[in-house]
C-alpha cells in the first residue's frame, strides 16, 4: 500500500497514541493530540481542507484560547 501524504499525520497521531497507552482523562488525550497536531502542522505545505470550519468549531469550544483575529 503506498503512502499518501494526507494519511501522515493520522498515522502519526495513531501510533502517538498507541505507545502511550492509558490516558488519566479525556483532556489528557486532547492534550496530546492538540500539541502533537501543532507539531505536525509545522511541515504542511498545502492549505488544510475545511480548516475555516475546523477553527470556527475550535473556537466555540475551547472559548477563550485563541486569539480573536
Amino acid at each position: 500500500m503506498s503512502e499518501r501524504k494526507h494519511d501522515v499525520p493520522r498515522e502519526l497521531l495513531d501510533s502517538l497514541t498507541r505507545h502511550r497507552g492509558a490516558f488519566p482523562n479525556d483532556d489528557a488525550l486532547i492534550k496530546l493530540l492538540y500539541l502533537a497536531l501543532r507539531n505536525i502542522s509545522k511541515q504542511w505545505t498545502l492549505p488544510i481542507h475545511d480548516w475555516k470550519a475546523a477553527l470556527n468549531r475550535f473556537t466555540i469550544q475551547f472559548e477563550g484560547r485563541f486569539p480573536q483575529q
